[in-house]
């Protein structure tokens, strides 16, 4: 099959928004510029969204712990169609940050990584502080840094020495970027709570009405820090062509009437910085020089009355010297699976990938929203077909019936990405009338649940015993580096066809829990091993994150390996989550 080419040189998006612990819209599309039918973030590659005040109230906390966040299942459900899925997301208390990409874009982004730092209650909270995702994109080095620094007019100085903390504490690993400024690309956005200073509230009000707001640019905070804060060196940002975001009255567009009148200011802010040339190799191996970033557009969205700040979108493109668009997968799929025996997947690897014993391929409906969204899945085992040709096949009672659009995707545990993916095929297969005819006990028809889950729990199945789960790792495919991702089922989902092979988010009075453990530093949707299940009732077995608690040992563990032991619970599900640890981030607001 071959590989949609990327014609254009990368777009990618950036949105912030403190949503002030509101409930989403229900509607999202002119905030990511979907199917406007422009020349800007419809056709992005890439979608990083960064929210602040999520509510994150102890019994809020506990419910997205079990269950996606409502402001990401908004997002995935609103670019599913686009096909955009989810590449990484991290979360810390009510810092939120998703980064999205187009599925046939994920082959050319690896080594992704997240980090988080508190700065709240100095250190010790997270209510402040900065979440990051970080990946190579086409050869090049990319951080998306979301942050929520302190409020009020006086705190600029404590802003300043926040945004250092993060810089200095968020570390990644490998031999290349393992600081924040060590990349090619930073893009820095979120809630910076920087004010207007000087102006008294009717001058500013006065500029804003008249539509003066370059009276206003030279007692921006952030604008004067710029000069003197070498912190800033080498950031940039378009200019200030929209009116302050923040403070209003909600479900307003009314700058703050309340007794406190707060004056208006852009607290929210995107920036970006290009490392200076000459600063080490690519991943590729090649000189990481004459790039540069054209930022496209930059402005609020006044429609969105649901928070005190409106958010803010930039549309940005990225201009490569060279770009690295070669798979270290290559699969091949026939264009249409009519009979059980067609679901064979021949791949290709290129010499420099290095494979996990972990690795799978996942099959998925055209429209899924992330890595763990798959319809079936297989284990990349080593079967050679030709010289260096491998192949495997899915079991007839894994496999969707009836007809529709799919994708296979082969997922690198090493990298945490699918970083193989085919076009679109067609798989038609007749529903059995025993399919058609049964029904389970919440009424749907066993064609509604997932086939995969079978096939998981048969003799022949990877996944250990109860009993035996303290002396063997988990043999699921995991869900890496999705901090505090519960994914529970779409909308459509919820409805019948569930993509997981463990749909039993409406089962959970099987689950018993008794204590919590904390982390590593390292964020994921993995249990603690003490959670136990009812090992007798496979449809209880499930997909459930861990509640994410603070970290008190910042040493932390590596992630697992394959010759490694997992937690025990991981051991014992079906879902594709082994090897996981406890996500940075804690409970409360």
């Amino acid at each position: 099959m071959g590989f949609p080419k990327l014609e254009h040189p990368p777009r990618i998006t950036v949105v912030t928004w403190n949503v002030g612990t509101a409930m989403p819209p229900d509607d999202i599309t002119s905030l990511l510029h979907l199917g406007s039918g422009g020349d800007d973030s419809d056709r992005a590659d890439m979608i990083a969204i960064g929210l602040q005040e999520v509510n994150s109230m102890i019994n809020k906390r506990l419910k997205d712990a079990l269950f996606t966040d409502q402001w990401s299942e908004l997002f995935m459900d609103a670019l599913a169609p686009f096909n955009f899925v989810l590449v990484s997301t991290v979360r810390m208390q009510g810092v939120i940050l998703l980064l999205f990409a187009k599925y046939y874009h994920l082959p050319f982004l690896r080594d992704v990584q997240t980090d988080c730092t508190r700065t709240g209650l100095g250190g010790y909270w997270g209510n402040k502080g900065g979440v990051s995702v970080r990946l190579a994109a086409f050869g090049h080095m990319l951080c998306f840094l979301n942050c929520h620094l302190p409020a009020h007019m006086d705190k600029a100085e404590q802003r300043k020495d926040n945004f250092q903390t993060i810089l200095n504490l968020q570390q990644f690993q490998g031999p290349v970027a393992q600081g924040i400024l060590d990349h090619d690309i930073v893009f820095w956005f979120g809630d910076l709570n920087f004010r207007i200073e000087s102006y008294d509230l009717h001058f500013v009000k006065i500029a804003i009405d008249n539509d003066q707001l370059h009276q206003l640019w030279e007692k921006d905070q952030l604008n004067m820090a710029k000069n003197t804060w070498p912190i800033l060196k080498g950031f940039q940002e378009g200019p200030l062509n929209f009116a302050p975001t923040f403070k209003f009255d909600v479900g307003t567009n009314k700058y703050d009437t309340s007794a406190k009148k707060r004056k208006p200011a852009w607290t929210d802010r995107i920036l970006w910085k290009v490392k200076a040339p000459g600063g080490g190799c690519s991943p590729s191996g090649q000189e990481s020089h004459r790039l540069q970033v054209t930022q496209h557009s930059y402005r609020s969205h006044m429609e969105y009355t649901v928070s005190d700040h409106k958010p803010v979108a930039a549309q940005f493109v990225l201009h490569f010297a060279f770009r690295d668009d070669v798979p270290l997968v290559r699969l091949e799929v026939a264009d249409e699976w009519v009979r059980p025996e067609q679901a064979v997947v021949k791949y290709r690897m290129e010499m420099v990938f290095a494979r996990s014993s972990w690795d799978w391929i996942g099959l998925y409906r055209v429209g899924f929203r992330h890595c763990k969204d798959y319809v079936a899945y297989v284990w990349a085992k080593h079967e050679d077909v030709d010289r260096n040709i491998y192949q495997v096949t899915f079991s007839e009672e894994s496999l969707p019936k009836g007809h529709g659009d799919f994708i296979l995707g082969y997922y690198s545990h090493n990298h945490s990405i699918l970083i193989g993916v085919t076009e679109p095929f067609q798989i038609s297969l007749p529903t059995s009338e025993l399919a058609s005819s049964s029904t389970d006990s919440s009424g749907a028809s066993s064609e509604d649940e997932d086939d995969s889950t079978l096939e998981l729990l048969a003799p022949k199945s990877r996944s250990p015993s109860p009993g035996k789960s303290k002396r063997h790792r988990s043999r699921s495919p995991g869900l890496a580096r999705f901090p505090s991702l519960a994914l529970r089922p779409t909308c459509r989902e919820r409805r019948g066809t569930s993509r997981s092979p463990s749909p039993q988010s409406r089962r959970l009075a099987h689950m018993a829990p008794s204590r919590c453990d904390g982390g590593s530093n390292e964020g994921t949707s993995g249990l603690p091993s003490s959670w136990a299940f009812q090992p007798s009732v496979p449809q209880s077995l499930g997909l459930l994150p861990a509640l994410r608690l603070e970290n008190i040992d910042p040493g932390g563990g590596g992630s697992w390996g394959p010759d490694r032991e997992a937690p025990t619970i991981d051991s014992l599900s079906p879902s594709p989550q082994g090897q996981q640890k406890l996500e940075e981030g804690g409970l409360g607001p």
